[in-house]
């Protein structure tokens, strides 16, 4: 037996590396190699550190046999950009099982982002070959974006995650597909394996780890990612100062987005400085959930990252948003897969939130999931409706489009007028339409049959 790890973030790393650990991966006794096939996913691969290479990670890809480098396979051509012909495959499945030297029938594939290339690739270039989705984050709570055809979901077998979100279940793998969640301990003890133990010091070279109380701020650079403007994002990171002082901190530490401009860390100083508390700006290696740990934060603050529950369920760390209300209400489409995890930020951090509870918050999740993508997960129907009728209004408002639940036909759509229901299209053409076709196809019917009566 092969498994092949096809990953591209450290935090999917960490997620195999932390399963392997706790034998979740293959049957005690059974003989097997690890081959980790490390990635960059960054559209500009030159500025970040992949995890192939990455010193800090060292450790993490001990547990492999072997690494084989996919950007060196198929470069310069980017990962994301390897679509081949469905032609192709059979010859490229031939010469990666040559070049690796793997059996394709005995094979197991461990991929990220399944929605993509270079993992939707792999799995279509191997088709005999089990899957498993690694986690990454609170995107595996989100749906599938795109269906993949049976031939590939119905090999998915599982879903292997970090358990940040104790009592809800991933939407990522389907209906069929089993989840398998790491325990939070484990999964922190792998993390701390990235911290070389190393000083800890900000831009200006003082320490960080001095026992001062503190509270970590993370940037997300989202304007980036076209959910706000730049203008509004410098607003929402200001705001992150004035959350992290409901926890009295002598100090907040900022960890800004590694492509962020300078001007967000400039303006969210300016606010510190203003409210009376200490800033420090940290752009080292160690990632979020380290950083908080080696800082012993008061808390953490961030706008939707996945380390906020992370932090909360690795350490037991107070979390704390900001905006997530405006950015659930700007978010576009209604199925942009940012809406899960925003939705999950948000009923952990309101102080009115009705979904504290893991049932509760996992009905939400299907809801909204299902109208995200009702076609792929169509099975959530039922829960969907349930949870529509039991929300306050409110809430409704809150996490669902009217105009989707319109189009769906879920509780809560707002009420037709008589002209609406009229056009209203039925599946494919209008309503007065429909009443047209059906018109004019009997009278054709009624006319052969007078043609038929009278002999012609």
């Amino acid at each position: 037996m092969t498994q092949i790890f096809a990953l591209h973030s450290a935090y999917g790393l960490a997620t195999a590396t932390a399963a392997i650990d706790e034998g979740l991966l293959h049957p005690a006794g059974e003989s097997r190699e690890r081959v980790l096939v490390p990635f960059v996913s960054s559209r500009v691969p030159e500025t970040v550190v992949g995890i192939g290479v990455d010193p800090a990670l060292a450790s993490l890809r001990s547990r492999f046999d072997r690494i084989e480098d996919l950007d060196a396979l198929l470069g310069p051509l980017h990962p994301s950009s390897w679509e081949p012909a469905d032609a192709d495959l059979p010859l490229l499945e031939r010469l990666l099982v040559r070049a690796w030297g793997i059996d394709p029938d005995d094979l197991e594939l461990f991929v990220q982002s399944p929605q993509v290339a270079p993992a939707r690739t792999l799995m279509s270039l191997f088709p005999r070959a089990r899957i498993t989705i690694v986690g990454d984050g609170l995107m595996t709570y989100s749906p599938m974006r795109v269906p993949l055809g049976h031939a590939v979901t119905a090999r998915i077998g599982r879903v292997v995650h970090a358990d940040v979100v104790p009592g809800v279940r991933p939407l990522v793998g389907g209906r069929h597909a089993v989840t398998v969640g790491i325990p939070p301990e484990r999964f922190r003890a792998v993390l701390r394996e990235t911290d070389a133990g190393e000083a800890l010091l900000d831009t200006t070279g003082a320490p960080l780890d001095d026992g001062i109380p503190t509270a970590l701020v993370l940037g997300q650079y989202l304007s980036a990612l076209g959910l706000i403007t730049a203008r509004e994002e410098i607003a929402l990171q200001r705001d992150l100062i004035d959350r992290a002082l409901a926890w009295s901190p002598q100090r907040v530490v900022f960890k800004p987005h590694p492509a962020a401009p300078p001007l967000h860390t400039d303006s969210i100083r300016e606010r510190a400085l203003a409210r009376g508390v200490e800033f420090a700006e940290y752009r080292g290696a160690l990632a979020a959930e380290v950083l908080a740990d080696r800082i012993d934060a008061v808390a953490v603050v961030a706008g939707f990252s996945t380390a906020l529950p992370t932090v909360q369920a690795l350490q037991g760390r107070p979390i704390g948003s900001v905006g997530t209300a405006t950015l659930l209400a700007g978010l576009a489409p209604f199925e942009n897969s940012n809406r899960i995890p925003l939705v999950i930020i948000d009923a952990l951090t309101r102080s009115d939130s009705a979904f504290a509870d893991p049932e509760r918050l996992q009905l939400l999740i299907d809801a909204i999931g299902y109208a995200m993508q009702p076609e792929i997960a169509g099975h959530l129907r039922g829960r969907a409706e349930r949870m529509l009728r039991e929300l306050r209004p409110a809430d409704r408002d809150r996490y669902f489009s009217p105009t989707r639940l319109t189009a769906l036909r879920l509780p809560g759509a707002p009420v037709e007028g008589a002209l609406r229901r009229v056009l209203r299209s039925a599946g494919g053409t209008g309503r007065v339409e429909e009443w047209r076709l059906t018109a004019l196809g009997a009278r054709r019917r009624a006319g052969r049959a007078w043609r038929a009566i009278r002999g012609r």
